[in-house]
């Protein structure tokens, strides 16, 4: 459990920014404690516990990194073509007989190669007869050869503590020989949607209702993290419910997030059942969509409520949950993936927020050139599926026009 203190936070302004609520997780937030043993095949997606140190090098051995003829390059007569006698012939997954002065092997792609050579002639370069190989003149000591451990020295370290285990972190643990890797606890998510308009899918839709789209979508989003979710239904609008159910499953989770119910209006309950169970950090953050989103700490569990409107609670998700669950895990802080764009569009903010535009994106050979998407409401689910990311306005930008520089957060980095 993160186990925080209600004033861990120690925030009392009305309005933060985005800057400043993520300086405030790294500051006042610390790693859950405790590590598991992981099979590299259930690995991807958790966070390494400890620093990967290399047992041995990286390749192992030297090696042909072509099919041809290995020798030693001394040889070689300078400056004309040489013929070796073939004496060897070495596979991969073969162990050679060392190589005597003034010959050749004849090998292949990842072969051992033997000693007293350290050179490798392309096949496609050489010309082969009953007399041998003739090399041609030109190559440089050590050519199409890998070095033992020229990817990773032995005893070096091969992957730092903290980072996020993909495909290629994965990929080099399998290489250095190991089975498993230690991983830092999952952390443990529990996710709320709030509102009596809301119906489950699949099940009976009121005349005044709608289907629930953000806890799904934000289970999704959790997915791609080093967690474990659970799905806690839908809170009705009922303020003793609200902080009776964020009590109970403070008890049992690293994490809340609900999504609505953090405004003002007086059916939104999340942020004074915040308030009268735990504690709350803030409840507005300088940022469009997303304003009212709030945080706290309940029975020592951070709470995260997100705005109820789809856009803006994936907009206040990355920058309050993303950050706040990489640090629960012990992750290294990876900034969000931004392009450069151009804009094809023009378009007028407020200064002190943060704006996030949906747009899409076109390759015109040169620069990606980036159009605002027809509709603005923070609602909008096609507006998601419509557009390829989203334009990130910095706090003193007031305006864009056609050609301007853009940064571009990419939803294929985002959700894929």
């Amino acid at each position: 459990m993160a186990q925080l203190t209600d004033d861990c936070f120690a925030f009392g302004g009305p309005l933060l920014s985005v800057d400043a609520a993520a300086a405030l997780i790294i500051e006042r937030i610390a790693p859950l404690s405790g590590t598991r043993p992981l099979a590299l095949a259930e690995a991807t997606g958790a966070v390494l516990a400890e620093d990967l140190i290399a047992p041995r090098p990286l390749p192992p051995f030297a090696n042909s990194a072509v099919d041809g003829y290995a020798f030693a390059h001394a040889s070689l007569t300078p400056g004309a073509a040489t013929r070796l006698q073939i004496v060897a012939r070495v596979a991969a997954g073969q162990a050679p007989a060392p190589l005597p002065p003034g010959t050749a092997a004849r090998v292949f792609t990842g072969a051992p190669m033997p000693a007293g050579a350290e050179t490798v002639a392309m096949q496609e370069d050489t010309s082969q007869d009953m007399a041998g190989v003739l090399i041609p003149p030109g190559l440089r000591p050590g050519a199409n050869a890998r070095l033992a451990g020229e990817d990773v020295l032995q005893g070096a370290r091969a992957l730092a503590a903290g980072c996020r285990l993909g495909p290629a972190e994965i990929a080099l643990a399998a290489a250095l020989g190991f089975a498993t890797v230690a991983a830092t606890t999952p952390v443990r998510v529990g996710v709320f949607s709030t509102g009596d308009e809301l119906a489950n899918p699949g099940g009976a839709l009121g005349a005044a209702q709608t289907f629930d789209s953000n806890r799904f979508m934000l289970l999704a989003l959790l997915a791609r993290l080093p967690v474990v979710a659970t799905d806690l239904g839908i809170l009705a609008d009922r303020a003793g419910a609200t902080e009776a159910a964020l009590t109970a499953a403070a008890a049992d989770h690293d994490l809340l997030l609900t999504t609505g119910g953090v405004s003002t209006g007086e059916e939104d309950h999340v942020r004074a059942a915040i308030q009268a169970a735990g504690r709350l950090v803030f409840w507005r953050l300088a940022i469009k969509p997303g304003r009212p989103a709030a945080m706290g700490v309940v029975g020592g569990t951070p709470v995260v409520g997100l705005p109820g409107n789809p856009v803006a609670a994936i907009v206040t998700f990355l920058h309050l949950a993303r950050p706040l669950i990489l640090r629960l895990a012990g992750a290294t802080p990876v900034p969000l993936l931004r392009v450069p764009a151009v804009a094809d569009f023009a378009y007028a903010k407020k200064a002190g927020r943060r704006e996030y535009v949906r747009v899409t994106l076109r390759d015109d050979g040169k620069t990606l050139r980036a159009q605002k998407f027809a509709r603005e409401g923070a609602g909008l689910l096609s507006s998601l599926t419509g557009s390829d990311g989203f334009a990130e306005l910095p706090e003193d930008c007031l305006a864009v026009a056609p050609g301007d520089a853009l940064r571009v957060l990419p939803f294929a980095a985002i959700f894929t």
